[in-house]
């Protein structure tokens, strides 16, 4: 199973998710492909994130992009599963504060909800000082990242596998050529 978690405001329809879906559909793979719609709430998000691995037949194999890469470091503590990270936030409690009380809109249904302390609180309560199990991290960065610091994400996961791309965005542009790489760590 290769569990894909996707990013603050996005869904299981954003490209990276439907670049795997495919790629995996061409490999005869399909079945292996699992991408939940996450609630706004990172509490809920782990709680649903959790009953899919805690059922999976097997480990999964977790792929996380941006806030998701911040959920999958966690989860990653919790299971000792392996995870490739997409220009993965780092202590997003910091990040998004300064969208508390800001209503929010998905990207790819534009529900709307409205970003509260409970949320920030929720993200503070499932932060890490260091990655544990960096062994079991891949860490794929672009530098052209719009969103956030790479340097932040390349420092803060310093002992775990890393790639450096130059340019790119905070959508990991160069997602589809490196899907083997995925596969294989």
């Amino acid at each position: 199973m290769m569990l894909y978690i996707h990013g603050f405001n996005s869904s299981p329809l954003s490209s990276k998710a439907q670049q795997l879906r495919e790629w995996l559909v061409a490999q005869g793979r399909e079945a292996e492909w699992v991408a939940p719609a996450l609630p706004h709430d990172p509490a809920q998000a782990i709680a649903l994130l959790s009953r899919v691995i805690e059922t999976a037949p097997t480990p999964p194999k977790l792929i996380g992009s941006s806030l998701g890469g911040f959920y999958a470091t966690y989860l990653v503590s919790r299971y000792q599963l392996k995870a490739v990270l997409l220009n993965p936030a780092v202590h997003p409690s910091l990040l998004l504060r300064p969208l508390v009380g800001k209503m929010q809109t998905n990207w790819h249904d534009a529900s709307t909800y409205l970003f509260t302390t409970a949320h920030l609180d929720a993200l503070s309560a499932l932060e890490q000082f260091t990655p544990t199990f960096p062994e079991n991290l891949l860490v794929l960065l672009e530098t052209g990242d719009e969103v956030l610091d790479w340097q932040v994400a390349a420092h803060y996961y310093r002992q775990a596998h890393q790639a450096v791309f130059q340019g790119g965005d905070h959508s990991f542009s160069r997602f589809q050529d490196l899907l083997e790489l995925v596969d294989r760590f």
